[in-house]
């Protein structure tokens, strides 16, 4: 399923686009003008809900299907979007997954398939997305990342542990890139309200941590990815993106 672009829109491929904050990028790119690559799993009609607010809100892409924990999912889908004109200049690493339980009682297969998926995976997703923007002079690369890989979280290990890993794993390929005029970096999205954060989210008396009181709107953390991947001039940081301290 695709809207063809044309050759003077830029574009950008935007993993986990399904739902939620991936959702909320594909739009803000969108809005702007952009081609959006939109990549799903499992949910393909939530993906092809995506692709059609892309289409209404002015913009054009197409649909893309990859298992990220598998590396040749992942390199077929972005040769896939290589293959279109405009390739892509910026890739949203977004895809991830959550889980809920404490240390003592974690099951090692769901810790093991967390790691997976939102370390592993990435990391598959960055060595397929660096060749064609090193081919092609540079461009930018965003990953989500969380608060909870900074300061940790309650009966959430798992997916701490991943999230903390993705900040070693983003200083290094924005050292290794750099100097190719790739910039790598990531963003800490704050509490939002999706999939991802059903029933572990805090409710409205629960920011007290935040020093505005409140998480930030999803819109604001989206048009913040759409501005940090054409800044040309900052590569290797993590941006928070709430009122929390890091």
């Amino acid at each position: 399923m695709t809207r063809p672009a044309n050759k003077s829109q830029q574009a950008v491929l935007v993993t986990g686009a399904s739902g939620g904050i991936g959702r909320a990028i594909s739009l803000a790119f969108a809005a702007a003008g952009w081609s959006v690559g939109v990549h799903y799993h499992r949910n393909k009609s939530a993906a092809e809900d995506t692709l059609t607010q892309v289409v209404d809100v002015g913009g054009a892409g197409a649909l893309y299907e990859a298992d990220i924990r598998e590396p040749h999912a992942v390199q077929q889908m972005v040769e896939a979007s290589c293959r279109l004109v405009p390739i892509p200049s910026v890739f949203i690493c977004n895809a991830g997954i959550g889980g809920s339980s404490l240390v003592l009682t974690q099951r090692e297969e769901d810790w093991a398939e967390v790691l997976a998926t939102n370390l592993t995976g990435t990391f598959h997703c960055l060595r397929a997305m660096a060749p064609p923007l090193l081919a092609n002079g540079g461009g930018s690369i965003v990953v989500i990342g969380s608060h909870a890989g900074y300061h940790g979280s309650i009966g959430q290990a798992a997916y701490a542990a991943s999230k903390a890993g993705l900040i070693g794993l983003v200083k290094s390929a924005a050292q290794e890139w750099g100097s190719q005029d790739i910039r790598v970096n990531l963003i800490l999205p704050g509490w939002q309200r999706t999939g991802l954060s059903r029933g572990t989210m805090p409710e409205s008396v629960g920011w007290t941590d935040h020093a505005l009181r409140r998480p930030p709107l999803i819109e604001e953390i989206a048009k913040t990815v759409l501005h940090l991947a054409q800044l040309t001039g900052v590569g290797g940081q993590v941006w928070n993106c709430d009122s929390r301290n890091l």
